[in-house]
């Protein structure tokens, strides 16, 4: 008894589906969507200064810059000096974050020690200076 295997057409024709493919793809969408983080940047360009002891920080931080004039912006408007104590308090009034000043390197010290001075004052918990990596 010899069995032999005959390779013949299917009488149906397959069929693929791609009605769960399409919505696994847009499930994975959603949920990646969701639960990326968004970094807030400050909108005003800086030229940060270099330290060899730049380090990343906390994603969620109170980011505030100061330009080379003396402007100080937090999201990209500008708010003054007057402004950043009741920032930090509004935003530190349920959990204390830490706030990173963008100072520019052309930036007037005097007015960067301000704006440390106005955080620390509107209960942030700790200010650090951005700066980039040498």
């Amino acid at each position: 008894m010899r069995f032999r295997r005959q390779l013949a057409e299917p009488d149906e024709s397959i069929e693929l589906n791609l009605i769960p493919l399409i919505d696994i793809i847009m499930f994975l969408l959603i949920f990646f969507i969701s639960t990326t983080s968004f970094i807030e940047e400050p909108g005003v360009t800086v030229t940060k200064p270099r330290a060899a002891s730049a380090r990343q920080t906390d994603k969620n931080s109170i980011i505030f810059a100061v330009t080379a004039d003396g402007k100080v912006a937090y999201g990209g408007k500008e708010i003054g000096l007057g402004n950043v104590r009741p920032t930090v308090k509004r935003l530190c009034s349920k959990d204390k974050l830490p706030v990173v000043i963008q100072a520019d390197d052309n930036a007037n010290s005097g007015m960067v020690i301000s704006v440390i001075d106005e955080a620390k004052l509107g209960g942030a918990k700790e200010v650090n200076l951005a700066t980039d990596k040498i």
